[in-house]
């Protein structure tokens, strides 16, 4: 079965403000098995525009990816968020097919 991915990409405009909801993030990732692939390291932008960080989280599914995103919990910590960063999210599922 394919895993579900979340891919943020987003600008902090408040690094204090945005503590919280890190820390909000931990219990519900730990609840639905949330993993982080990528989170806001160095990266290097090489077409397009993008925001200053990027994070990737993986689940064991998409459905599960999208009840994470959907759950009560969840949904209190993006108001959590909002005030101090804007981002681009989408939540993907991954690819388990053949490869070159």
């Amino acid at each position: 079965m394919a895993k579900g991915y979340w891919i943020v990409h987003l600008d902090v405009s408040n690094a204090d403000g945005y503590k919280p909801y890190v820390e909000g993030n931990a219990a519900i990732f730990r609840k639905y098995g949330g993993r982080f692939v990528v989170r806001a390291g160095p990266s290097e932008q090489m077409e397009g525009k993008l925001r200053s960080r990027h994070v990737v989280v993986e689940f064991k599914d998409y459905a599960t990816a999208l009840a994470c995103y959907r759950s009560p919990e969840y949904q209190h910590n993006i108001t959590v968020r909002k005030p101090h960063s804007v981002a681009d999210f989408v939540i993907v599922e991954g690819y388990d097919g053949p490869q070159p």
